[in-house]
């Protein structure tokens, strides 16, 4: 593994971290409409991003290192208008499920990811499935087809969650920009929607900024912070780790959110649906197995023609 990738899944491992404790931030707001959280997220971060971005922008010129940013062309916007409104429904599907007790089918959502990335690879990128990775999508087809049996109803927290955040991690992958400037154009694009939403809000006497305390009002100024910087942590990653590895360090944010909605939170966890999730976590190991037995095979073909 090289040096640039190293450091890439420490940080990806930072950033799924951060999202994994997320629960605990989002609660402090549940008293708000979901909508208002993710448009006080977008203004925030936008916020946030600007004077970042103007920083490193006039530090790369005294350094006279590479630039930060590149030029935005009309094929660049289209991507990031997909990129910006993909994230934004995966945030408002997220907080929503979060702030109405299902913080343990976040976590379902989150620990199939890794495999939605795989099917995307098979689908997008034409790449091939090697047998273990057909079992492992097999199985957890099986898992959250049985938990649709146990709920009665597809469980579609979880497959927004998977489907909105494997796509938004497929074109970022594409993405032409660096990630600071990629990430300030995202929320660059839904900036001036998202603000005149809280205007309207605040106009009709529904808005939550300045009127709800004076912690709840830091809370939703501080979602610019806690929003970016694991974004950028993992844009950063996404260009240097194989998908494949993304895929894996995702298991640390839905094991994290999981004990959160089952420990902490309380929420229902029976017997029906740890055969589901049972299935899902299985489908994981060998998703996990096959991919560090293929890397370890590529690690001894390299050693092998070296020392040849």
């Amino acid at each position: 593994m090289s040096s640039g990738s190293g450091r890439g899944v420490w940080i990806g491992a930072a950033a799924y971290t951060i999202w994994g404790l997320f629960p605990l931030y989002w609660k402090q707001l549940e008293f708000m409409p979901a909508g208002q959280i993710i448009a006080h997220r977008i203004v925030w971060s936008f916020v946030v991003l600007v004077p970042v971005l103007a920083w490193a922008t006039w530090r790369s010129r005294r350094d006279g290192t590479a630039a930060v940013g590149v030029a935005v062309s009309s094929a660049s916007v289209g991507v990031y208008t997909v990129a910006a409104l993909l994230i934004a429904v995966n945030w408002f599907t997220y907080v929503w499920a979060v702030n109405h007790d299902y913080v343990v089918e976040t976590s379902l959502g989150y620990f199939i990811t890794p495999l939605v990335n795989v099917l995307l690879g098979v689908a997008v990128l034409r790449e091939s499935l090697r047998p273990g990775q057909w079992v492992a999508v097999g199985l957890a087809a099986g898992g959250v087809a049985y938990l649709t049996a146990v709920y009665g109803a597809v469980p579609w927290i979880a497959l927004a969650l998977a489907i909105s955040f494997g796509t938004y991690g497929l074109v970022k992958k594409k993405a032409p920009m660096p990630p600071l400037p990629g990430l300030t154009l995202e929320t660059g694009l839904l900036f001036v929607p998202a603000a005149a939403f809280l205007v309207a809000a605040d106009v009709r006497g529904d808005g939550a900024f300045g009127h709800a305390g004076a912690l709840p009002t830091m809370l939703m100024a501080g979602a610019g912070v806690v929003t970016t910087v694991p974004l950028l942590m993992f844009a950063m990653a996404v260009r240097h780790v194989p998908l494949s590895l993304i895929g894996i360090l995702q298991f640390i944010a839905p094991t994290i959110q999981f004990f959160l909605g089952v420990f902490l939170y309380r929420e229902p966890f029976s017997r029906s649906q740890l055969v589901g999730f049972g299935l899902v976590w299985t489908a994981l190991a060998v998703f996990a197995m096959e991919s560090w037995q293929q890397s370890q095979l590529k690690i001894d073909r390299f050693e092998h023609r070296n020392i040849d």
